[in-house]
């Protein structure tokens, strides 16, 4: 389907799954959208555990809530995958039909009129499968967008799988473009701060210790989308 590509397209990717990822998509969505910017978000597969759609938790549902959109808009009704595995392994598991990078992104769409933001969020890690053929590298390469947002946890073990994704990452993009997030920092915390220090002067890339300044810096690359 051809659509309109949004101003700033941002694809949010975490270091691992249960990091954070679709909160803190939620989060950026309901904040633009609270500055008055017009926001889209997407989720090109998701999987979840049973009875998460009758709670209204799954990925597409919160992040539907949070840019005023129906949750099949956010991601098409037969990518929901209700088995707790990466998106390709769920729907086998299902006897579902296999799909590619390829299919997944030719499903996807935006709004008749262009967007200020537009949100793609993918599943598990950087290099957790999203299709039998790829990953969120592979993502990132096809749609090359404005910025990327890395999901990060910000305790034991954090720097090691924030450098193995920058690593996999700025593969297909630059460093300036990628910003890391360390969801649920605790400024009280000595090991969450320890960490924001070193990551914020070892890498090349923007340190965010959370999401509030996120959304500043995603705002002003609306300027510059057009450049990149």
């Amino acid at each position: 389907m051809v659509s309109p590509r949004p101003k700033c397209l941002v694809v949010v990717c975490g270091t691992a799954t249960e990091i954070g990822k679709t909160w803190v998509t939620a989060y950026l969505c309901a904040e633009a959208v609270a500055q008055g910017y017009s926001v889209a978000a997407r989720k090109p597969a998701q999987s979840f555990a049973p009875g998460d759609v009758e709670a209204g938790i799954t990925d597409a549902q919160l992040l539907a809530a949070a840019s005023g959109a129906a949750p099949h808009d956010v991601c098409p009704a037969h990518r929901w995958f209700p088995v707790a595995m990466a998106p390709p392994m769920a729907a086998d598991a299902l006897g579902a039909p296999s799909f590619t990078l390829a299919d997944l992104l030719g499903e996807l769409w935006w709004p008749e009129l262009a967007s200020d933001l537009g949100f793609v969020e993918t599943a598990g890690g950087v290099r957790s499968p999203l299709a039998t053929d790829g990953d969120t590298i592979g993502v990132i390469e096809r749609l090359s967008p404005d910025r990327v947002v890395l999901v990060a946890d910000a305790g034991l073990g954090t720097i090691n799988s924030v450098v193995l994704s920058l690593a996999a990452l700025h593969t297909v993009t630059a460093a300036a473009r990628v910003h890391v997030v360390l969801n649920r920092f605790d400024p009280g915390d000595d090991l969450h701060r320890r960490n924001l220090a070193w990551l914020a002067t070892s890498c090349e890339n923007v340190v965010h210790r959370d999401v509030q300044t996120v959304t500043s810096a995603l705002t002003s690359a609306l300027t510059s989308a057009n450049g990149r």
